[in-house]
């Protein structure tokens, strides 16, 4: 049974808790709302521009400037001044969903080189705004307008619209279609589903540094296997469909143009047998040198650097890293220093580190996460010694490594003209804290508006805890990071039932030293669960072979872990009761809650599973190939990583969760588990969300699955059996 001490009766229970946490988080879409982002240095450093809504529960997005000598702040657009942006085109909607967008207004921007004009799109229409004063303006142009980016001069703006690429001309107010599809399944300017979903690559068109040029990128989804999402609940509504390229079949076809202002267009002939996905673009400052390619094959066995020849076409090739079992894409690489050095990433087996001209310039015990920034010949980028701290270093030719954020935490940043934003999370502190850094010496802070959380959590960390509360940087160095959270006032040796509550898989941490990383689980525990957050093998921040180590295998190690992590706990802390086990996730979390319940029932005792990939046979390319291979040629590891096969062994309460407008975990992954446990005679229960895709933004939604998940796993907990 539940301590009585530490839990309510269940009317006080939803009485409370519908005014208190959930509710909060939902109205503030996981209190982001109000915190300042999407930051844009000027090159003087003088000014700063930023995104940021009007207070910790207002979703509508606002653009800022601040003054770095003053930290005096202005108002530069207010969607509420301009228009909706309700009636966005499909494209948007697509683009928002990739970025995991949850607030609505001025969700993206971008300025000339100078920084004197700002362009953004606010329900399909163009704007722009003078960043010296003048009001935004609506600009007329054909509707639907997605991306607008002005060239470096800020004379004109390519934006996309209809599946076409335009350019607006601000002396003349015209608009002229520089690309048009040619059929219904092409459209130019946009990246496809994989590059925006897998790769963190958003833009399909780029400026050339003097604007004489634009590099277009042209998908053409005709490849694509069509999928068809609908709607149950409002079976009127046509069915959506969707080019999903998944596991082993066809991805989109990627081509690349140089358009030239005198109608030129020149193919960039960049795909063929050795590079399928075309991972990132850069141009460097000089329009001499040409734009740099970054490219994969199929198997992601390698990642190559082509420099675009500007005349041709043509390209050379750069620099090229190769892994026996794939090549991470890190963020902000390949660039280059204003010497014209590159500056590149270089893994071995445990370690990850900046290259500058080809030679290393970090220590290997430093695992440089990415590259933020190239302010002239200074790099700015983030890197952990201590795979829960993520810290923002710089080196510069000469003077060396320099960490700008000694003290414990997760940080990020921006740089420009030798001026600096800091962007700070801790585990003292809620939320976000933003300061700029001014050349000079000196700094202001850019205030956050975000609503404070009003729960603390009480956390400890696993393994091998220092004085401070941190890890050891070295102990135990393949033992899951874990943090255990207990509920608030908990009595000592008082027995818990758990909850572990993981991601547990490639691409994302949990066990992070900011505080905001554990608002949810702490409080889980405070309805009357220990809660165990691990990161176990496949999750970043470890190195690239504890990364590596689930090739050909997703389900083994990472379910290992886990309960490797949970004995762990419970030998810290005696008074967690390992014959009421439970475990939640959502996504590849979703995926190891289901997995545990389904393959050691001896240890999980009830799971919640939340858009799980539950046959990776239906997930994507570039994500699944990765770690499985082709299905063609390696089906056995589909098969070890399969849940559908595993349907006959649930013994244990399972309840499944699934949004039926998901396009990136699609509901099947659920059907298809819940009709094998049907046919297995297997009990287990099923929620349907209808209209929600793989967010939950709705407030209602939000908060009602938190309070669903507690009594389905207080009731599933109850027996002890």
């Amino acid at each position: 049974m539940i301590h009585p001490a530490v839990v309510p009766t269940a009317e006080a229970r939803w009485r409370s808790v519908t005014q208190s946490f959930p509710r909060r988080q939902a109205r503030t879409r996981r209190f982001t709302l109000g915190a300042p982002r999407g930051f844009t240095i000027s090159p003087d450093g003088a000014r700063v521009l930023f995104l940021r809504s009007r207070d910790g529960t207002d979703p509508i997005t606002c653009l800022w400037s601040v003054d770095t000598d003053t930290g005096e702040e202005r108002l530069v657009a207010d969607p509420r001044e301009l228009g909706s942006d309700e009636d966005l085109p499909a494209e948007e909607r697509a683009r928002r969903e990739r970025t995991r967008e949850q607030a609505g207004g001025i969700v993206g921007y971008a300025t000339d080189s100078e920084v004197t004009v700002a362009a953004f799109a606010l329900g399909g229409t163009l704007y722009l705004a003078d960043l010296s004063g003048g009001a935004p303006r609506p600009v007329s142009t054909p509707p639907g307008v997605i991306d607008p980016r002005p060239d470096p001069a800020g004379h004109r703006v390519a934006y996309v619209s209809g599946g076409a690429l335009w350019c607006y001309d601000r002396a003349t107010g015209t608009s002229t279609a520089l690309a048009e599809p040619e059929s219904d399944t092409v459209r130019y300017g946009l990246a496809d589903f994989i590059a925006a979903e897998e790769m963190g690559r958003m833009r399909g068109h780029w400026w050339s540094p003097d604007g004489s040029a634009l590099l277009v990128a042209r998908v053409d989804d005709a490849p694509v296997r069509r999928w068809h999402l609908a709607d149950p609940a409002n079976p009127e509504r046509p069915a959506t469909e969707l080019a999903y390229p998944a596991a082993g079949t066809a991805n989109a076809r990627t081509e690349l143009y140089l358009l030239r202002d005198n109608g030129g267009r020149t193919p960039v002939p960049w795909s063929g047998n050795d590079a399928e996905y075309l991972a990132a673009v850069s141009w460097p400052a000089t329009a001499e040198s040409g734009p740099l390619l970054t490219v994969q094959p199929r198997d992601q066995r390698a990642l190559r650097v082509l420099r675009v020849d500007l005349a041709t076409g043509a390209l050379a090739p750069v620099t090229e890293n190769t892994d026996p079992r794939w090549v991470d894409i890190v963020p902000g690489v390949p660039a280059v220093l204003s010497s014209g050095a590159l500056v590149w990433t270089a893994d071995s087996d445990d370690a990850r580190r900046l290259l500058v001209g080809g030679e290393p310039v970090t220590p290997p015990s430093l695992r440089v996460r990415d590259v933020l920034d190239v302010d002239g010949d200074t790099v700015l980028f983030t890197a952990s010694d201590d795979p829960i701290e993520i810290r923002v270093w710089t080196y510069r030719p000469g003077d060396g490594l320099n960490c700008l954020t000694p003290r414990p935490g997760v940080f990020g940043g921006r740089r420009r003209g030798g001026t600096t934003v800091i962007t700070e999370r801790t585990l003292d502190t809620d939320g976000v804290s933003v300061r700029v850094h001014r050349a000079g010496g000196g700094s202001v802070p850019i205030a956050s508006l975000a609503a404070a959380p009003e729960l603390t959590p009480r956390l400890s960390l696993l393994p091998s805890a220092g004085g401070n509360g941190h890890a050891h940087a070295h102990a135990e160095p393949r033992a899951p990071r874990t943090a255990v959270l207990l509920p608030t006032g908990h009595r000592a040796g008082a027995p818990l039932p758990v909850l572990m509550d993981p991601y547990g898989g490639p691409h994302a941490q949990r066990v992070l030293a900011a505080r905001g990383a554990y608002l949810t689980s702490q409080w889980f525990a405070d309805q009357g669960f220990a809660v165990v957050v691990a990161d176990g093998r496949g999750t970043p921040g470890r190195g690239p072979s504890y990364e590596r180590a689930v090739a050909g295998d997703l389900a083994t190690p990472a379910l290992e872990d886990q309960v490797t992590a949970l004995h762990a706990a419970a030998a810290a802390h005696p008074e967690l009761d390992l014959s009421r086990v439970a475990i939640r996730g959502w996504s590849f979390g979703g995926y190891l809650a289901a997995l545990a319940v389904l393959r050691r029932p001896d240890v999980f005792h009830a799971a919640v599973a939340g858009a799980p990939v539950t046959d990776w046979r239906l997930y994507d390319t570039h994500y699944t190939e990765r770690y499985l291979g082709d299905p063609a040629l390696q089906p056995e590891a589909y098969e070890r990583s399969s849940l559908l096969a595993d349907a006959p062994k649930l013994t244990r309460p399972l309840l499944l969760i699934h949004g039926l407008a998901d396009d990136n975990v699609v509901a099947a992954h659920t059907l298809r588990l819940s009709a094998a446990l049907l046919a297995a005679g297997r009990p287990h229960s099923v929620l349907p969300l209808s209209g929600v895709t793989h967010m939950t933004p709705q407030e209602e939604v939000a908060e009602n699955l938190l309070l669903l998940q507690v009594e389905f796993l207080r009731s599933a907990l109850a027996s002890g059996s």
